[in-house]
């Protein structure tokens, strides 16, 4: 299970990627006493919409589990529904659940905490970068050096690995959700219009861009919110290039953190990479022109995993079928 900040992507040995919803929970507040009614998709549709006595949250932030109870109650419903009435024998599953690599301990201890009440009956963790480069089947258990950034929800994991091991891992909580936020600020700011997180990502899927266009705005996109000024519901038309100058900060954290890692790396694993490069995996992975950013401010060349968004899950899930890959995980 890839457990994170913006999505849930599960993975059941002999059957691939059964789910991939977002980390969303809807609660409903009744005499003080919070009961879950909507779990990801539905509790997405949810999010900004909900009369008082429901709330609709993410219980991870920054890829961490902000929120254990309701976590516990998002796993168990996930497990569930990726079990699809197959019987009891896959009740108590065991688990690998993905973790940032700059975690705490008491961070770890949590999701495996949350794993094992949801019903979990051996849990495993295994770190990001480890999971992502396992899924986008680099030869991380021979001695070649590979590096992969994993642009995540909450998260940038950064992993140099070779030998079946981390030779170095960083993370910086900076992701798509960052991303969202600086287009919130920006059409704030620029147009006096108050959107939320949803339509945010929306326009970063649809005109989001790493460059802003040399030949003028570029695309355009019609979106709609509150106007700050008169209070009322409004509608603008916003540019490729407004987008792209709103995620520049973000993105030059993420370059930030990848030249920081090859700056760190050892002199033989830094030729190895030199030679196969950098890949990408992460659902903001598929942002355009993030790897054309990154190839040009580190001189390498950068491709983008053939599956990014569920790259992660399908690398934890191929530690459970392949003994030769057991040595990557923490037990629980």
């Amino acid at each position: 299970m890839d457990l994170g900040t913006a999505n849930t992507v599960v993975y059941v040995r002999g059957r691939g990627i059964v789910l991939a919803e977002p980390s969303v929970v809807a609660l409903q507040t009744t005499n003080g006493i919070d009961r879950v009614i909507a779990v990801g998709d539905d509790a997405k549709l949810m999010m900004g919409k909900t009369p008082d006595d429901i709330r609709a949250i993410r219980p991870l932030r920054n890829g961490v589990i902000s929120d254990i109870e309701v976590a516990e109650q998002m796993i168990k419903s996930f497990i569930a529904k990726a079990q699809g009435g197959r019987g009891r024998l896959l009740s108590s599953p065991e688990m690998v659940i993905c973790v940032p690599s700059g975690s705490t301990g008491v961070e770890r201890r949590a999701i495996r905490d949350a794993a094992s009440n949801a019903g979990a009956r051996r849990v495993h963790l295994i770190d990001e970068p480890m999971a992502a480069a396992i899924g986008a089947e680099l030869p991380v258990t021979h001695p070649i050096g590979s590096l992969i950034v994993d642009v995540g929800g909450g998260t940038t994991e950064v992993g140099v690995i070779s030998i079946g091991g981390l030779h170095l891992a960083t993370s910086i909580r900076t992701g798509g959700d960052q991303m969202d936020d600086a287009i919130v600020s920006m059409i704030r700011r620029c147009h006096n219009l108050q959107i939320g997180e949803s339509t945010a990502e929306r326009v970063k899927k649809e005109i989001g861009s790493a460059f802003v266009p040399a030949d003028g705005p570029g695309r355009r996109c019609v979106i709609k919110g509150r106007d700050l000024v008169r209070g009322v519901p409004h509608e603008i038309e916003v540019t490729q290039a407004e987008i792209a100058e709103a995620l520049s900060e973000p993105l030059s954290q993420i370059v930030s953190v990848v030249r920081s890692a090859l700056e760190s790396t050892a002199p033989e694993i830094a030729a190895d990479i030199v030679e196969s490069g950098i890949v990408m995996a992460g659902g903001d992975a598929l942002l355009d022109g993030i790897a054309t950013l990154l190839s040009h401010e580190t001189g390498l060349p950068v491709t983008i995993a053939e599956d990014p968004l569920n790259c992660t899950a399908l690398g934890a899930g191929r530690t459970l079928e392949d003994a030769t890959l057991a040595g990557v995980l923490h037990a629980g």
